[in-house]
């Protein structure tokens, strides 16, 4: 073949041709080709041939080595023909019965066989000399299949939005000319295996991990060839005329969605004494429930990196008011198990199952700090990690893999809507099942108020009680947010028939149902629908039914969202920005599955008898999350953890203002945007978590503004106390104290050993925070100091302080089997320390009893008499 009569030149990553003819191969000190080897090219020198050819992973291409200033256009994409090749590929492996029968499948596809011969591209000796077993090698097949080579090694990556990408064909063009040259210039080499070395051979050990999990878990889509299928007709769908697309003309081959409407809700901040009694059915279910924690997601946003190591982290190792967002997450659940103890007098420790990934080295985070905290106390098989697998990231434009180097597609986690076919693949709802649960609670780590007050105990409640499938915590929209909307969707049936159902439509997905996505108007649609939080109580044996379905149905809610840019370092080390996105699932729209039939249309009349429920409640109570990192000076607060902070200073203005407690009110968030908090408030969940029975602990008294009232204790009485600079209470027992089990195991036995503070008619006065200072990171509960009065108590130890002003700096350390009270003496405070009678040791000197008196719950002080 002659060669080409131009010369290739790299500027600036941009790979162009000369037309100025040229006996030479120049290119500059950029490596934008070494996926060429560098035996081929010497940096900023001519080009020499060698007798023994590199054998890096390229895919050599015949095209057009017309001169760039002169190439043509590229024509699109063509997504039917792409979709339809992959299909008929696809029906052949379906067909098969045995990984032999699919490679016989794959070897007579065109693009598989040019692509592993041996004679147009070394990757075929890469193979051999890798020794890749036969299930190895169909996954690189299915690699090659889809269209996705250039994984592999081949230089045809695609980086649209950077500089050089307006070029990207011509490139390509250039390039492959390249690649018939060297071609040309290859001398025999016996027919050596290639073995890869170092780096290249662990990415490509890495590569088949990652391939083989992809090829199993989308097994019900039709492994690696369905998922690219899929991924394919998103994309042809939000290319193709007419992007918008209402829910009159949105169609399936079983129904058609005829109409949206504003769902019914069970508003507990109106009908409040139903809103107590779905909270006791909550707790009294406890025995019944689960827990479920979606912690996979990468939560590139915040922007979280380990201050020694420099490593990315992700959201669950988030330290938020003073513990990581996971801890958080796992005291709310001990608080309602608290709970229950008080009301019911047993022990009740829920399974919690937890879904992880491999980004930011998420799951191995995860294990070690439920291992270090050794596993709050709950034992190690009260806990059920599983890992869902990362998906190849794709370019809008043509769905080709983005690659971050040769074996290396960049990966993120699939959508918290993996989690329900993933829990079935790796046996969560026997385990489930094995533990005598029926239901459970789904909640995300990120949002910190989710447990506030009734809302998650009245959600389960009323899914256990009235055997519901799905139920949604919602609450009022924030005008413009990111965040998806609750439905009620009305469908008519091919037969004739009605379905009814509510769903949820994300934010992303807003266009195809007529809906904008600025801030509404009174009367837009988006005023009308209430926000989706990811709330949920899901009925164990429903979803396991649908999880086991082995088609999409176990993939609810698939969607491509490539509105937001991918950011990426690539091997040389630079930042790159393409439009594109990942499939991802929404594990809410598993709710889609759980319509009612009805012969005829009737929506305003389905309210009681759907399978799915929806409870509402104020917004503070329901959702504020700490999902981005607030940049320096920007006003906006929303799901940063600046705003959800401010959040839980508004839900402790309301809890503790009804109590007699005079303080100042939080404002807008506009307020502080270049300030702290009011005041710091923090108080563990156990002291309710339901309000009703916080609020029988405090009555009377004063907090000012500048205040910080921190209380990690569960029995505890305030009575008439002002308080005017910072008051902190630790306690070790909180909610009780650890037995080894027979495994010897540390359990936490509920109210045993418990820790007690009273505090009656005290003033506490010092100079408290220095909000001042530069290095307070409030939503970290990191704050400098003035003054304070620090009580910490060790066991079972107790503190009381009565009719006394205590001012200053000063810490009073109670040690275990002790009581230490403190009043006013004749020249400043007077301070007793005795010890705990023995037959009191466990149960303490006083505790709050806890009845339930028809809706609500009642507590009465127990005082106990020593012998």
């Amino acid at each position: 073949m002659a060669r080409a009569n131009t010369t290739p030149v790299l500027k600036n990553n941009l790979f162009t041709l000369n037309s100025k003819p040229s006996n030479s191969l120049f290119f500059s000190h950029n490596k934008s080709l070494s996926a060429f080897s560098s035996s081929i090219f010497s940096s900023a020198t001519q080009l020499h041939l060698h007798s023994k050819p590199s054998y890096s992973c390229i895919r050599i291409t015949r095209v057009s080595t017309a001169p760039v200033e002169y190439a043509p256009p590229a024509p699109e994409f063509n997504f039917q023909n792409e979709i339809a090749r992959l299909k008929s590929l696809k029906s052949k492996l379906d067909d098969c019965k045995t990984l032999k029968e699919k490679m016989n499948v794959m070897e007579s596809d065109s693009r598989v066989k040019s692509f592993f011969d041996s004679r147009r591209n070394h990757f075929a000796r890469v193979v051999e000399g890798e020794n890749l077993n036969e299930n190895e090698f169909y996954l690189l097949n299915c690699v090659v299949a889809a269209g996705q080579g250039h994984v592999l090694g081949e230089f045809g990556r695609k980086l649209e939005g950077a500089e050089f990408d307006s070029a990207r064909n011509s490139v390509k063009g250039a390039l492959y000319a390249l690649a018939e040259m060297i071609e040309t210039w290859d001398v025999s080499d016996g027919g050596k295996r290639v073995e890869l070395k170092g780096e290249e051979k662990r990415a490509l050990r890495s590569l088949l991990k990652t391939l083989g999990e992809v090829e199993q878990f989308y097994d019900c889509l039709g492994g690696i060839i369905g998922y690219q299928i899929t991924v394919l007709e998103l994309l042809a769908q939000s290319t193709s005329e007419g992007q918008t697309i209402n829910w009159f003309e949105q169609k399936s081959s079983k129904y058609q969605i005829i109409d949206i409407h504003p769902p019914n809700v069970l508003d507990l901040s109106e009908d409040v004494e139903y809103a107590s009694q779905a909270a006791i059915w909550g707790i009294e279910g406890l025995p019944d429930l689960g827990e479920i924690c979606p912690l996979g997601g990468s939560a590139d946003r915040l922007g979280l990196v380990d201050p020694e190591t420099g490593e990315c982290l992700p959201a669950a190792m988030l330290p938020y008011c003073g513990r990581t967002l996971l801890e958080g997450l796992i005291r709310d659940l001990q608080a309602r198990e608290f709970l229950y103890f008080k009301l019911y007098g047993k022990q009740c420790i829920t399974p919690v199952a937890i879904m992880t990934s491999s980004a930011k080295n998420n799951h191995w985070h995860i294990t070690s700090l439920c291992e270090r905290l050794e596993w709050f106390g709950r034992g190690r098989s009260r806990f059920l990690l599983f890992e869902q697998p990362l998906v190849p990231a794709v370019s809008a434009e043509d769905g080709e893999w983005v690659v971050t180097r040769p074996y290396v597609p960049l990966c993120k986690p699939g959508g918290h809507g993996v989690i329900w076919k993933l829990a079935y693949d790796k046996g969560v709802f026997k385990w489930f099942h094995d533990h005598g649960r029926k239901g459970a609670t789904v909640r995300q780590v990120s949002n910190v108020v989710a447990a506030t007050d009734m809302t998650l105990l009245a959600l389960a409640g009323i899914g256990l009680r009235h055997r519901k499938k799905l139920g949604f915590a919602s609450c009022q929209r924030n005008p413009g947010a990111t965040e998806g909307i609750n439905v009620l969707l009305e469908k008519k049936n091919l037969d004739g028939k009605w379905a009814y159902g509510l769903s949820c439509i994300e934010y992303t997905e807003f266009d195809k149902f007529g809906i904008t996505v600025g801030p509404p108007s009174p009367n837009s649609l988006q005023a009308e629908f209430p926000a989706n939080t990811n709330i949920l109580y899901v009925d164990l044996p429903s979803a396991e039914l649908i999880a086991s379905s082995k088609d999409a149905r176990s993939l609810p809610g698939m969607v491509l969202n490539v509105k937001k840019p991918i950011t990426f370092v690539d091997e040389f080390g630079m930042k790159q920005s393409i439009s594109g996105g990942r499939l991802e699932c929404t594990m809410q729209n598993i709710a889609d599955n759980f319509t009612n039939m009805y012969p005829s249309r009737l929506y305003k009349d389905v309210k009681d008898e759907l399978d799915t429920f929806i409870v509402y409640n104020e917004r503070r109570k329901v959702t504020s999350s700490a999902k981005k990192k607030r940049k320096h000076a920007d006003k906006s607060f929303h799901q940063t953890p600046d705003g959800s902070l401010l959040d839980i200073m508004r839900n402790a203005y309301d809890l503790l203002s009804h109590c007699g407690i005079k303080m100042p009110k939080v404002e807008g968030n506009e307020k502080y945007v270049n300030s702290g908090p009011p005041y710091l408030i923090l108080l563990h969940p156990a002291l309710g978590p339901l309000w009703e029975v916080t609020r029988q602990k405090f009555h009377g008294g004063s907090i000012s503004t500048g205040s910080e009232l921190q209380i990690e204790i569960s029995e505890f009485l305030w009575r008439d106390v002002q308080l005017d600079g910072s008051l902190i209470i630790l306690a070790e027992n909180v909610i009780g104290s650890t037995i080894n089990d027979e495994r010897g195991e540390p359990i936490l036995q509920y109210g045993r050993r418990c820790a007690r503070c009273k505090l009656q008619n005290v003033r506490v006065l010092n100079d408290g925070i220095n909000w001042n200072s530069r290095d307070n990171l409030y939503w970290k509960h990191d704050v400098q100091r003035f003054e304070a009065l620090k009580v910490i108590l060790h066991g079972n130890a107790e503190f009381e302080a009565t009719n006394v002003v205590i001012q200053g700096n000063h810490v009073f350390e109670v040690p275990d089997g002790y009581t230490l009270k403190i009043t006013a003496g004749n020249s400043g405070l007077d301070v007793q320390m005795k010890p705990i009678g023995k037959e009191l040791m466990d149960s303490g000197t006083w505790f709050w009893n806890y009845k339930i008196r028809g809706q609500r719950i009642q507590l009465s002080l127990n005082e106990l008499l020593e012998n």
